[in-house]
């Protein structure tokens, strides 16, 4: 049987595409893979990438509808980043201006993790490796 073997990519559509574009790379370090833009559609496909591969496809798309976001709706919830120290990405994500939630625990494995958002409020998530 055929496995599967990892993610390739999540597909990001947002509302501001240079905002979103600077968010992901200057603020998060993804690197920028290839960045089109196709007229037919009036949209941006930017691929971004981490130095382990993960992959992020960032779209702009004219009139997309917000995402909703809280209450929490059924569907892909959160992105969730490894890092080594929770502490240490919360210090640095606060010297950029984004404010993450408080670090919190999880319950089964004792490892640190929180939350912040990114420019269109997609909840992303850091969790200590």
């Amino acid at each position: 049987m055929t496995k599967l073997k990892g993610f390739h990519h999540v597909a990001i559509i947002c509302s501001n595409y240079a905002h979103s574009k600077a968010f992901y790379t200057d603020i998060l370090g993804f690197e920028i893979l290839a960045e089109n833009y196709r007229a037919h559609r009036d949209s941006y496909k930017l691929d971004l990438a981490l130095p382990d591969g993960s992959q992020i496809e960032l779209f702009s798309f004219p009139g997309a509808p917000k995402r909703p976001s809280r209450p929490e709706a059924q569907g892909l919830r959160h992105l969730a980043f490894k890092v080594d120290s929770v502490s240490d990405f919360c210090d640095y994500l606060r010297q950029k201006g984004i404010a993450p939630e408080p670090i919190r625990i999880d319950e089964y494995t004792g490892r640190a993790f929180t939350f912040f958002a990114d420019p269109d409020d997609l909840p992303l998530e850091i969790y200590q490796d």
